[in-house]
């Protein structure tokens, strides 16, 4: 299938966990042992799906709880989750399929990119030195330079204007349904990753495609 744009999208917008690598069940597995642990919570598949996936630790706490984290707490939640998930993820992240071609894609067209992710700095330089793409990434939105994370679509309207573009002329890419949200509702068109919600869910959240990695660039980009 191929995605039509009006016109070539000037800029590309891509979210790190999910989309780079397919991390999402390290983060899943560590909510569910820092919740039950912190907050005697035990997470279903259900509430990862919609409270957990695609968004920063203070607006999760407060879907799951009912009421805004008070600040010591969560910095401890914050630190026990994100550390308990690096363990995890220690030596395991892999890139998504065709990543690396398609940046070298993005690159020799001379279409600029940026992250726009609901990570913090350290999970970030994690993420992107076992990848191997932390000098690939120079233009970036972090949780926290946000006040209203994911679904809001704040995270991609930055994301956009650290590029100097308009948010209508960038693809973004997502692989939860929240990211989903806030991509489209910025007003980006959205080819998203199937690496963490299914397809449907995708699409109906507001993603134009739906895609199981980056092997078919091609059939988005021009």
């Amino acid at each position: 299938m191929s995605l039509t744009f009006p016109a070539r999208p000037a800029g590309v917008l891509f979210d790190m966990d999910g989309v780079l690598t397919a991390n999402n069940a390290f983060h899943r597995q560590a909510w569910q042992e820092v919740a039950a642990e912190l907050l005697n919570l035990t997470l279903t598949g259900h509430d990862l799906d919609t409270k957990v996936d695609g968004g920063r630790n203070p607006e999760i706490l407060e879907r799951l709880t009912g009421k805004p984290p008070e600040e010591p707490f969560l910095r401890r939640f914050h630190e026990a989750k994100e550390g308990r998930y690096r363990e995890l993820a220690h030596g395991q992240l892999r890139e998504v399929a065709g990543l690396r071609a398609y940046l070298d894609a993005l690159e020799a067209r001379r279409l600029p990119f940026a992250l726009v992710t609901s990570a913090d700095a350290v999970n970030v330089e994690f993420g992107l030195e076992a990848l191997g793409l932390g000098g690939r990434f120079g233009p970036r939105v972090l949780g926290e330079h946000v006040t209203r994370g994911k679904p809001h679509p704040e995270p991609f309207l930055r994301g956009a204007a650290l590029l100097g573009l308009d948010p209508a002329a960038c693809l973004a890419h997502e692989d939860a349904v929240n990211g989903v949200r806030s991509a489209a509702g910025a007003g980006c068109t959205v080819v998203a990753l199937t690496t963490t919600a299914p397809a449907e869910a995708l699409l109906a959240a507001g993603a134009a495609l739906a895609v199981p990695d980056f092997t078919r660039w091609e059939t988005w980009l021009a």
